[in-house]
C-alpha cells in the first residue's frame, strides 16, 4: 500500500526539484499566522441581520480599515466599510447622488482605498490564496493593480493607463465589487454555525443559500435544524411539529412560497375542525403585518398541527419504550370527561382544551382523513427539491460536534448527572454517553437521511428524540412541556428542567473533562448555542473561568426582549479569542443611505502568549503530515 501511495504521489511532481519546491512552499505556508475564524449561532432564520455581520466580519472591517487608514475620518471610513459590506448598493446610491464625472473620480479614488486595505488584510496569506480569492473574471487585471498599486515613479504611468482604460470602459464599478468581496473573504477565512438555522425567522433558505456560497463552512447541528431534517427524512411527528412553529410565528411562506410544500388539505381540516383559541394566537414580531383572517386561520392551523403532533408522539412512545419519554404520552393522561389532565400525580384542568378528532379511547389513533392528510404532506416535503439541497448541504457540512483548532463545538450541551458523570442513553442491551452519544446520535442522523421512505424506524423515531429527549445533546431538559404551554393555567407545570449540565458548566473542571472526553487539550475551549444569555439581567456569556462561550445572544426577535441584545458573535485569530455583542440591526437601506452599522462591543475571551501559527491548527497539521510524506518521497525518489 505505501509503494502505491508514494507512486501516486510522485505521479504528481514530475522531478525531485518539484518535490523540494512543494516541501518548502508548504513549510512556509505553516510559519504564517494563523487566519480568523468567524463563529455564529441560533441565526433562526433572521437573514438581513445575519448576512450583515457576516459582511462586516462582526467588525473586523472596520477595524482593518482603522488599521489601515488612521488618518482618515470617522464618516469617510463608515463610507468606505459600508462599499465593501454592500459595494452595489453604495455604487447605485452614489451615482444617482452624482454627475457622471465626480461619480468616476470618486470611484476611481475608492478603487485605490480598496486596492491598499486587500493588500492589508492579505499580509498574513499567501500570494497564491490572495489571487484565489479574487473572482476569475478580474484575476489577472486586480493581481497587476495590487502589485502596482504603491508604483514607482517608473511605473505610475503604467498603473494610471490601466484605471484610464478601465474607467473608459465603465468597468471600476464592477472592480470595486471585486474587491469588496475579496476583502470580506480574506477578513474571515472559515465560518462555524453552531445550529439553529432554522424556525422563528422568515427566511433560513436565504441563510442557507449564503452559506452554500462560502468558500469555507461548517454546521454544528441545533434542534430546530434537526427537525426539520427529520420532517424531510420521513418523520411525520417532526413534520407536524414544523407547520406547528410555522403557524406560530407566522412563517408559513417558507412553507408553501420557498419550499412549495401544498398546505391546502391541512388549512381546509384545520378551518372545519377548529375555532381560534387565545392560547394560540401567532406570535409575530411586526404587528400589522397579518389581516385578523389570516391570523385566525394562522391560529386553527397552530391548533390542529398540535393535536395532529401529540397524537403522532404517542405513537411514537409507545413504539420506543426504550426511550423512556411515557411520561409526555400527555394524550393518554387526559380525562376527556372532567377535561383535567394528570401530571406527576398532580390534576390541572385544561383551559380551551378543543381536540374534535381524538378518540378518548384510542386518543393516539389518527382518522382516515387525517391519515390522508399526513400522508400527502409527507410525500410533498419529501418531494421539495429545494428543501433536499439544503438538508444535503446540513447533512455535508453539519454533525453533532465539531473539534477543531483545539476547541469544542456543541449546539446544546453534553448530558450529565448531578455528581458530573456522562449522562447514558440506554438502548435495548448498550449504554452510550460523552463523546460516544453523540457519535451514536450522528450515525442515526445520517441513517435516517439516507432513508427517507422509512417513516418509523429507529433512525428516523430518534431524530425526534433528538427534539425532545432527555438525553439529547440538543435539548437537554426533562420535558418540553408544549402541551402544558397552550391548555394548562397553572404556569409551574411549563417550567422545563435544564439537565445539570448547564449549571456545572460554570466549572472549569468539568469543561476540561469534557475536552478530555473528545481528546481535546484542556487549554481548549467549549462553544455553546442553544440557550439564549439574558445579558440585560446580568448573565455572563464567557463561563468556566474563560473555558466555555455561550453565543447565543438572541438574534431571534421573538427572544430580544429577553436578551437586550441581537447575538453573540465570535472571533478567533492568531492573536487569540474575542466575543463580540450585537445590537439589532435595521435595514440594509439604512446602513447604505446613513451608514448605520450593528453596534458591536468586544470583549477579549483569551489572549495567546505568542501568535498561533497555522501549523498549530487543524490545517497546519494536515500540512505537517503532507510534508513528512513528501521529504520521504524526496529522499527516495528514485525508487519509485
Amino acid at each position: 500500500m505505501d509503494k502505491k501511495y508514494y507512486q501516486l504521489l510522485k505521479a504528481q511532481f514530475t522531478s525531485k526539484e518539484a518535490v523540494l519546491t512543494e516541501i518548502i512552499n508548504l513549510s512556509a505556508i505553516c510559519e504564517l499566522p494563523k487566519a480568523t475564524e468567524h463563529f455564529m449561532s441560533d441565526v433562526h432564520g433572521e437573514y438581513d441581520a445575519f448576512n450583515h455581520v457576516l459582511r462586516n466580519g462582526s467588525g473586523s472591517i472596520k477595524e482593518k480599515l482603522r488599521e489601515c487608514f488612521p488618518e482618515i475620518s470617522a464618516a469617510e471610513l463608515s463610507s468606505l466599510a459600508t462599499l465593501i459590506y454592500y459595494p452595489q448598493e453604495k455604487l447605485d446610491l452614489e451615482f444617482n447622488r452624482q454627475t457622471k464625472a465626480t461619480f468616476e473620480n470618486d470611484c476611481r479614488q475608492k478603487l485605490i482605498q480598496l486596492l491598499a486595505t486587500v493588500q492589508f488584510v492579505g499580509r498574513k496569506y499567501t500570494r497564491s490564496k490572495v489571487r484565489k480569492a479574487f473572482p476569475e473574471k478580474f484575476r489577472y487585471i486586480l493581481e497587476e493593480l495590487i502589485n502596482e498599486a504603491q508604483a514607482t515613479k517608473d511605473k505610475q504611468d503604467y498603473f494610471d493607463a490601466i484605471l484610464q482604460k478601465l474607467q473608459d470602459l465603465g468597468e471600476l464599478p464592477s472592480l470595486i465589487i471585486a474587491l469588496a468581496d475579496t476583502i470580506r473573504r480574506l477578513t474571515v477565512d472559515h465560518l462555524h454555525i453552531v445550529g439553529d438555522i432554522y424556525d422563528r425567522g422568515p427566511h433560513p433558505d436565504k441563510i442557507i443559500d449564503r452559506l452554500t456560497k462560502m468558500p469555507s463552512v461548517d454546521v454544528q447541528w441545533g434542534n430546530h435544524d434537526i427537525v426539520w431534517m427529520a420532517a424531510f427524512s420521513g418523520s411525520p411527528v417532526a413534520m407536524m411539529n414544523v407547520i406547528r412553529i410555522c403557524s406560530r410565528y407566522g412563517n408559513l411562506d417558507i412553507l408553501e412560497e420557498t419550499y412549495g410544500i401544498n398546505l391546502r388539505s391541512l388549512l381546509a381540516y384545520a378551518a372545519e375542525y377548529y375555532q381560534p383559541s387565545p392560547a394560540f394566537e401567532p406570535r409575530l414580531t411586526e404587528e400589522g403585518s397579518l389581516s385578523l383572517s389570516e391570523k385566525e386561520l394562522l391560529n386553527q392551523l397552530q391548533q390542529a398541527a398540535a393535536i395532529l403532533q401529540f397524537k403522532l408522539e404517542s405513537q411514537l412512545i409507545i413504539r420506543r419504550p426504550d426511550f423512556q419519554l411515557a411520561h409526555r404520552d400527555v394524550l393518554h393522561k387526559i380525562n376527556f370527561d372532567k377535561q383535567t389532565i394528570e401530571l406527576e400525580a398532580k390534576t390541572y384542568p385544561l383551559e380551551n382544551f378543543s381536540a374534535p378528532t381524538i378518540d378518548p379511547k384510542k386518543p393516539e389513533r389518527l382518522t382516515t382523513e387525517e391519515e390522508t392528510i399526513v400522508h400527502h404532506l409527507l410525500k410533498n416535503f419529501r418531494c421539495s427539491n429545494k428543501l433536499r439541497d439544503h438538508v444535503q448541504f446540513l447533512q455535508e457540512k453539519g454533525a453533532m460536534y465539531l473539534r477543531y483548532n483545539g476547541n469544542l463545538l456543541i449546539h446544546g450541551c453534553l448530558p450529565l448527572h448531578e455528581n458530573g458523570d456522562f449522562k447514558s442513553f440506554r438502548l435495548a442491551d448498550k449504554a452510550y454517553s460523552g463523546r460516544a452519544l453523540l457519535d451514536f446520535f450522528d450515525q442515526e442522523v445520517r441513517t435516517c437521511l439516507a432513508h427517507p421512505e422509512e417513516s418509523t424506524d429507529l433512525a428516523t423515531d430518534i431524530m425526534w428524540y433528538l427534539w425532545v429527549g432527555e438525553c439529547s445533546s440538543l435539548f437537554g431538559k426533562t420535558a418540553m412541556t408544549t402541551f402544558e404551554r397552550y391548555y394548562i393555567k397553572d404556569k409551574t407545570t411549563h417550567i422545563e428542567k435544564k439537565n445539570p449540565y448547564y449549571q456545572l458548566r460554570e466549572h472549569p473542571e468539568v469543561i476540561v473533562r469534557i475536552l478530555e472526553n473528545f481528546d481535546l487539550p484542556q487549554d481548549g475551549h467549549l462553544v455553546n448555542g442553544h440557550t439564549p444569555i439574558k445579558e440585560k439581567n446580568g448573565e455572563n456569556p464567557i463561563k468556566a473561568e474563560g473555558k466555555l462561550i455561550v453565543i447565543d445572544g438572541g438574534f431571534s426577535k421573538a427572544y430580544q426582549k429577553e436578551t437586550g441584545i441581537a447575538g453573540y458573535t465570535l472571533l478567533y485569530n492568531s492573536y487569540g479569542i474575542q466575543l463580540v455583542a450585537h445590537q439589532p440591526f435595521s435595514t440594509v437601506k439604512e446602513a447604505v443611505e446613513k451608514g448605520s452599522d450593528i453596534i458591536s462591543v468586544k470583549r477579549l475571551v483569551q489572549e495567546v502568549k505568542e501568535r498561533k501559527r497555522v501549523k498549530n491548527t487543524n490545517i497546519g497539521q494536515k500540512l505537517i503530515e503532507n510534508i513528512q510524506d513528501l521529504e520521504y518521497l524526496f529522499e527516495h525518489y528514485e525508487s519509485y
